[in-house]
């Protein structure tokens, strides 16, 4: 049976799943859920996310929903196929996963919201809660580029899961006045110019509706 990823484009959730399919090069078909029109919360979806949220997957009898979740079980279920994207050294890699979706994602989320998002949903922009969550991105970027000064990826290196989940968010983030929060750090710079060249993200950020 077909693997089935049910999303909208804008999601970056559902980017980051989209992101694990194609660095597996795996046939899926995509079934956009319309957030304007409540489609999330309808029966259908909701047998799917009992959350409402985007995104979830169908493969075959198993449905998943929360994306890290769904790229390691895509990861793990198809090993074989495309891109290894679990390192055989565990250490750095479970620590970055976790520092990304811990430390860096809820702060440049925030911005990418702000910013981008809430003027498409006629909101206004915070620009407090921008300025204030640009300061501690700022401290947690600093860490990255310490790192990354010494790895290649986040695990090492290899690139991994570690560096695949990072990419829907700041994909988004370079196209804000907040950018050079990281095209300032050359090594965390240099780490977005090379995962970000890949065939398999080239793909993925051609489908995102910007």
């Amino acid at each position: 049976m077909a693997i089935k990823l049910y999303g909208m484009g804008l999601s970056n959730n559902t980017v980051r799943a989209m992101a694990a399919l194609n660095e597996k090069v795996l046939e899926f078909e995509f079934i956009t859920v319309d957030l304007s029109t409540g489609a999330h919360k309808k029966p259908e979806f909701l047998a799917l996310n009992p959350f409402g949220q985007l995104p979830a997957l169908e493969d075959g009898d198993e449905a998943l929903f929360e994306s890290r979740a769904i790229t390691r079980y895509i990861a793990t279920k198809y090993n074989e196929s495309g891109t290894n994207l679990i390192p055989a050294s565990l250490a750095k890699f479970e620590t970055w996963l976790q520092v990304e979706s811990s430390q860096f994602n809820p702060l440049i989320h925030g911005i990418n919201f702000e910013i981008l998002i809430k003027p498409l949903l006629g909101m206004k922009t915070d620009m407090e809660n921008v300025e204030a969550k640009a300061k501690q991105l700022s401290a947690v970027l600093d860490v990255y580029e310490a790192h990354l000064s010494k790895n290649k990826y986040m695990a090492g290196d290899e690139f991994t899961l570690a560096d695949l989940n990072h990419m829907p968010e700041i994909y988004l983030f370079l196209k804000t006045p907040k950018a050079d929060l990281i095209n300032s750090r050359p090594h965390v710079k240099a780490w977005w110019e090379n995962i970000s060249a890949r065939d398999a993200w080239k793909k993925t950020a051609a489908s995102i509706p910007l």
